[in-house]
């Protein structure tokens, strides 16, 4: 009787409360992850993570001299470097922005991204070429300047990316 009541008083509950909403998960990047779906990703400090043809349906994020190479990946949401090691994004769609700042190397090449290309205070060899950009392409007091050709952009370029 009693685990009848319980029983019935929990499932009163779980109809009342309704179900929790669902959150995001973020899956951590060490090695390679191929052709699968995850929500958020995150690449911690030190480590080095490549990505083929991942489909993130969220952001991905670059920690502290982490290393991240991606070729053929869809990202939904932004790619995010912060003090980064290096970070190569390559013949990829990113339905946000790609952000890299403070941070050392990074290679943009062949991309179609939905907002901006940032390039910010890094201390390294930026290499931005053959992207279709719909947003601005913008890069501001990187040593050296960054570098690259052959960028579509419908924004602006601005700064040290005013002639790439």
């Amino acid at each position: 009787m009693k685990r009848t009541a319980l029983a019935i008083s929990a499932a009163l509950c779980a109809m009342l409360l309704g179900a929790a909403p669902a959150q995001a998960e973020e899956r951590t990047c060490r090695g390679t992850i191929g052709a699968v779906t995850v929500d958020n990703l995150r690449v911690p400090s030190n480590a080095t993570c490549t990505l083929k043809g991942t489909y993130v349906k969220g952001t991905i994020k670059v920690e502290y001299n982490a290393t991240l190479y991606a070729s053929s990946v869809r990202v939904v949401g932004n790619v995010q470097a912060e003090n980064h090691k290096h970070v190569s994004l390559t013949s990829s769609t990113v339905g946000g922005s790609v952000q890299v700042k403070q941070g050392k190397t990074a290679t943009i090449t062949s991309n179609r991204v939905t907002g901006d290309v940032q390039s910010f205070t890094n201390r390294g060899t930026q290499r931005i070429s053959y992207n279709r950009i719909n947003g601005n392409l913008q890069c501001k007091e990187n040593v050296p300047a960054p570098t690259g050709t052959g960028n579509v952009v419908q924004g602006n370029k601005e700064d040290q990316c005013r002639r790439l």
